[in-house]
Parts: C-alpha cells; structure tokens; sequence
C-alpha cells in the first residue's frame, strides 16, 4: 500500500497475548482499514492469529472507559482526572492511618506484562502502598515455575526456554501451546514450528487429560488423571537414573544433589504409579527410553501442571529431567534467553527481583510469600475474616479477580465489603464494577510497546519497539502517568506535606517515561554499547529505525554465566521440593488406585485460540460463531449419568453450583470434564455489552479457594471434584452464537 497524504502503514508487535506476532497496520487518516501480519518481521514471518484484529475493536470499543469514574448512591459519574487521584490517595491513606499499611492490598492482572509503562513503573505504586498484602494473576498461573527457578538457578525470572527450532523430540505435559500460543514459551506461529519438528524426522508427544489442538497433531496422545502428573515424571526419572545411564551432561561438574535426585527417583518405578496416573507403566518406559536416546529432547509443562495441587513438584521434576538427560542449556533442549532488555542479569536499576520464599505468610491460613506476593487464593478470605490486618482497601490494576481466582462468589462478597477500592482498568467488568473509582488508561494503541517479559521467555533472541499509532486526546493517561500521580499523591500524604525530593523523583520520572528507561536498558544489556563499545550498540534509536524488529540469533548456552545462585551451581535437589515428596507419597500410596469418591468426576480448564482470559470476550468478531462455553463429558460418563449433548447439565463443586449445556465427546478422558475459563460475564452491573450477550459460566464459580499447591501457594484449579447431573428443565445456551 503507498502512503498519501491521509494513508498510512503502520508496523507494530501484538500485545494481546505471549506470542509477539508483527502486524502491518493500514490507514486512511485515523481509521484503521487492515491489520494483517507483518512478513518482514524476523521472528513472526507472517503469522497472525485471530486476535490480532481485535485491536482495531479495542481501540474503538464504545464500551472503553475514557474518562474517571466514581461510583455514587445513583450510578457512576465522570471526575476530573485531578479530582479522582486526590480522592483515591486521601482514602488509601485514611484506611492505612486508621488500620495499618497491610490493611490495603493490592491485585495485578495479566495484562500488566503486556504493558511496557506498567512493567518499568507500575512497582512504584505497589512499593508505595507498603503493604505485605500483594497479589497478582501470577499464582493462578505459573508462580511454581518462578519458584521452581528461583530454588534452581537464583533467580524467579531465569526459566528454561523449549528450543523448538531445533529439538527433535518435544513432550507436552499439560500444555495446548496452539491455543494458547505458546505460554511461558514465546513462539509465533507456533503450529509451523510444532510442524517443523515431524517434518525433520522428529517426535511430538502430548500428555493430557484431554485431546488438545495439540494433541490432534502429535505423533502420539496419552492420556493422564489430572493431578498426577508428579507421579509421571517421577517414573520418568526412574527409568533414566535407576534402570538406565543418563547422558553426561556439560553441566555435570556444576550440579548439585544429584545422587539425592537419584535416590528420590528409585520408589517410583512406572509399575508403581501407573495406578494413579492411568498410563500404562510400558507407556511410561518407551517415553522415558525415547527421550534418553534422542540427541536433542525437551520436555515442557504448563498450564494442567502448574495449576494442581503438586505444581511446584511438577515443573522441578522437569528441569530435573531435562538436566539429567544432557538437554539443559543445549542446543534442541530447553535453554535460556539472553534479552536485549535484560531483567535478569542486567544492571542493578533495570533488574527485576531474584525473588524470595517465605518471608512473611497470610493471616489467615499461613502460606508463604513468593516473589513478595501471596497466593491469590487467600485473597477473599484476608477481607472477611475479622481481626487485626484485616483487609479493607484494594487497589487492582488491569486484572478480573472475580474472573479469574477461585471461588469467584466468595470474592464478590468480600469486595462488597471493603472500605475502598480503586481500580486502574479501561472497563466496567465483573470486578471493576465493586470499585468506588475506576481510573481508565488509554488503548494500547496510544501508547508505545516493547515486550519486556516476552523477551525473557522466547525461543530465538530478538527486540522490537512500536512507536504509539495514536496520539492521546487531551484527557487521556497511559497507565504509568496514571500510577506514578497516584504514587506521588500518596507519598505526599505520608509525609503530612509536600516533599520537594519526592517532587523532583517525580518530575524526574514523568520526563523519563518508560522509553527513556528502555533506551538505558538496551544500551547496557548485552548487545548495547557497554558490551560493544567498538561498534553501534543496540539503543531505542536503533529499533526505531527497524521497524520490523531485530533478530538477535537463536538461543545459545549461558547458563552458567546467568546463574545466581550462592554457590554458582544449579541446585538440583532444593530442600522444600524434596520435602514436598512426602506430600506426594500420602496423597498417592503405593498399592492403591485413584478412584473417584461418590460418583464424582475431575474438572480441568481448557482455553481456546480466540480467548485471552476474561478480558476479550467484548470483541464482536472473537465470540461469534459456535458456542464454546460448554461442559466437555466422555460418552460413557454422559451415558451413565443421563447427560444429553447440547442439553444443560448441573455442576456442583463444593463451592458452587452452574448450569451449562453439555459437549459429548471422548476427547476428555473417562472420569473427567473440562470447562473454559475466563467467562461467566452475567453479572449486574458490569458495562461489556457484548460479553453480556455471550456471557457463558465461570468455571471459577466451582473452583476451590481452599486447593493449592501447599508449596507455592498456586491456585490448584485443576482436577476441583465435581458431580454432574441433567438439568431439570432445558436452560439457554451459555454462549449464543452471535
């Protein structure tokens, strides 16, 4: 397309999920006519899934928040940005003074990575609560990777990466990556590349409680009792350490417990666990003996993994496996990142914390910090549960607790009783609407973007600015304006006057912006001019004379150099994680079969390709077309319980109860049903129109608060026991087609 006086094309990285696809933007004056993927982009070449398009939606969403809102005995009324940040500041304070620090809390929602201002300056909102009580969509996601690495490697941020463009064998635990796009594993065009590796003579294998996209393209499905997964890759390790030689490694000489690791493994022979699992112990033994004997093998786990009551076990087992197999660090196998924009191992101010375990616990049940956060499982419970430190304020930025924690209902009645809550969000939703203000940022497309989380988990080393595609009008705030002004406010206020070095901090940062910090970031990290002083190092000037991105090469072996460690050597026998196999053991006992109780059935998740969460459901173009909002049932569970595909069935857990319409199908295991998350958009008082209209049910409506993997504090999601009955009279679809 040629560029006119009123048309124009515009490149830029998707953010609206982890695989930073390039799109190519065209324009006719300040109308968005196409977006399509961008083929000169070297990481994406092209690609573009379906939810791209939907930027053009969310900018223009008549739905969007523009303006403050405050919340009144009749409706919601528009504030001046001024008026707002002071009320909110005054009234944080008055609960801080009144109550203590911890008796405000704060919760990030996912969105907040995919955020450049958010991810440079959102912390300095969050440090000047000074509250214990933090929270974020971190741990009902992958908090057990963070602390698994952490544990491992020094650091919560320095997790292995899949090399898919180059391994020859992939096993898939508890992963849909062509759904999600590849979750802690950015990879566009994930399908190509999954593809790539059959069509060199290599291997696919998918372990799941349900037949995936994924799964349908694998050399081989095996199916697994949701919760078990532990079990398996202890049987894995068995075969590798005990009945075989694992291969020797490079790291050999910096490895620590592996003789402990060894000796773990041992009780847990295939035959042993077999039982429980579901796999057939031969099954177990081919995988292990396959990936033993491949020369570049991986094995990945998410979602289904870290999700369940032994998380943090599951993704130790994994490194623990592709380490004693020669594959940690190794071309093919599961390596580390070295970003342009390094929150690793870059300098001290850029750097985003090694982590921590444990420092202090919630009030309320005792589970540990992570990272400086507690689980979000507790939430709810630390605002209704009486007594000193009691949480009576909130501040959420980006994020649908209501939506996306367990036991939803439970939350809803918690926040209807804090004393205040503030939320940074551009939308009236299920959460939000409890809130006294909402103060909404601009789009994403008013605001520049690099993706400095995504960077860390890719799997080839590339960096990319997008420039803002619009200007703000003359109401709008980024987020990072938004929270350093609220910041700023309440600093004030603790000091009972205005502080002229708090000022001048805060002059200082608002002329910085989050490009400035970027600019020094990619300047000292590793491919800027302190590393390269005899050659033009890589800058925010540079990526925004390349457009389409730079590709920095493929992953290459740095473990050692990144690792943090005391003793700079990988830790593979951490005390917690040994210790959290006794757990294990009782759950699972050597001679007895996992059986449901009472006619009760497992529930999973499952997400699919045009869903982000809960936050995409108000795009016209991404919910029409066939109900997905449905209970996934085997045809013998359907046939013995009376269930009918397409008629609503009941779903009980402990918590809650729905009604949702059945899909018969035998791609979920016997004895298991799978619900997607991120709808239930029927609560009053929310301003999404179009999610209303498809607003399906919350699996989190049945999910329980009180299941957590014990060692992370994770929301254990995964496997929530259910009974499932017919539904007395027929109910409306959950999810009308459009």
């Amino acid at each position: 397309m040629s560029a006119t006086a009123t048309s124009r094309v515009h490149f830029r990285t998707c953010n609206l999920c982890e695989a930073m696809c390039g799109l190519r933007i065209e324009l006719e004056g300040e109308k968005i006519t196409a977006i399509r993927g961008d083929d000169e982009d070297p990481f994406s070449r092209g690609h573009v899934c379906p939810k791209a398009l939907a930027l053009k939606d969310l900018h223009e969403d008549p739905d969007r928040l523009r303006h403050p809102m405050r919340r009144t005995a009749t409706g919601w009324e528009r504030v001046s940005w001024d008026d707002a940040l002071d009320e909110a500041a005054k009234r944080i304070h008055a609960v801080q003074k009144e109550h203590g620090r911890d008796a405000v809390a704060s919760y990030l929602g996912n969105p907040n990575v995919h955020n450049l201002g958010n991810m440079v300056f959102g912390p300095e909102l969050v440090r000047a609560l000074r509250s214990r009580n933090r929270f974020s969509a971190t741990s009902v996601d992958q908090l057990p990777h963070q602390l698994v690495s952490y544990f491992m490697f020094g650091h919560q941020l320095l997790t292995p990466i899949p090399d898919l463009d180059r391994t020859q064998y992939l096993l898939v635990m508890g992963a849909n990556p062509l759904a999600s796009n590849g979750s802690l594993m950015t990879a566009p065009d994930i399908r190509a590349r999954l593809r790539a590796i059959q069509q060199r003579g290599g291997k696919l294998i998918v372990v799941d409680p349900r037949r995936t996209e994924s799964a349908a393209i694998a050399d081989s499905h095996i199916f697994i009792r949701p919760g078990t997964d532990a079990l398996a890759l202890l049987a894995l390790l068995h075969v590798v350490l005990v009945e075989n030689t694992p291969r020797a490694s490079h790291l050999a000489a910096h490895l620590e417990g592996l003789e402990a690791v060894r000796e773990l493994a041992r009780d847990f022979p295939p035959e042993r666990v077999a039982p429980h699992t579901g796999v057939p112990a031969e099954t177990l033994r081919g995988i292990a003996r396959d990936f033993l004997s491949t020369e570049q093998a991986v094995c990945y786990g998410r979602m289904g993994l870290s999700t369940q009551p032994f998380g943090s076990l599951c993704q130790w087992l994994i490194n623990v496996l592709n380490t004693v197999t020669g594959n940690l660090d190794r071309q093919g196998g599961a390596m580390f990142t070295q970003p342009a924009f390094d929150v690793v191992g870059g300098p001290k101010a850029m750097a985003l914390g090694r982590g921590s375990y444990g420092r202090w616990k919630s009030r309320v049940r005792g589970l540990p910090e992570v990272g400086g956060e507690l689980p979000a499982a507790v939430l709810a419970e630390e605002m209704l549960t009486p007594g000193e430190g009691r949480i009576r304020a909130l501040v959420t930025m980006a994020g649908n607790p209501v939506l996306s924690t367990p036991n939803g209902p439970q939350l809803e009645r918690a926040l209807e009783g804090l004393d205040f809550m503030v939320s940074l969000d551009p939308y009236l939703n299920e959460t939000t609407r409890h809130a006294n203000l909402i103060l909404p940022p601009v789009s994403p497309l008013e605001r520049g973007h690099y993706d400095v989380a995504f960077h860390v988990l890719s799997v080839r080393n590339t960096a990319k600015y997008s420039p803002p595609l619009f200007q703000p009008g003359p109401e709008g705030r980024q987020d990072w304006q938004v929270v350093l002004a609220l910041q700023h406010r309440l600093e004030n206020l603790r000091r009972g006057r205005p502080s002229l070095r708090q000022t001048l901090k805060y002059q200082a940062l608002t002329r910085m912006g989050p490009e400035r910090v970027l600019d020094i970031g990619l300047r000292m990290g590793p491919y800027g001019a302190r590393f390269h002083p005899l050659r033009d190092g890589l800058s925010l000037a540079k990526l925004r004379a390349s457009p389409h991105g730079v590709d920095l090469g493929p992953l290459q072996p740095c473990l050692l150099g990144r690792l943090q460690t005391k003793d700079r050597r990988i830790q593979l026998a951490p005390a917690p994680l040994m210790a959290d196999v006794r757990r294990l053991r009782e759950t699972f006992p050597e001679g007895a079969a996992s059986e449901p109780r009472d006619g009760e059935l497992l529930l999973i998740g499952r997400r699919h390709l045009r869903d982000n969460n809960s936050w995409m459901h108000n795009v016209a173009g991404l919910v029409k077309g066939k109900p997905r909002c449905t209970l996934m049932v085997h045809p013998e569970d359907a046939s013995r319980l009376g269930l009918v595909d397409g008629v609503a069935a009941v779903v009980t857990s402990r918590v809650g109860e729905v009604t949702v319409p059945v899909a018969v199908t035998d791609d979920v295991m016997r004895g298991v049903v799978s619900l997607p998350h991120g709808y239930g958009h029927r609560r009053q008082g929310t301003g999404q129109r179009i999610a209303a209209e498809h607003a399906g049910i919350s699996q989190n409506d049945l999910t329980d608060d009180r299941a957590v993997d014990l060692l992370s504090g994770n929301a254990a999601f995964n496997g929530t026991p259910v009974k499932v009955k017919p539904a007395e009279a027929p109910a409306a679809p959950a999810t009308p087609a459009a």
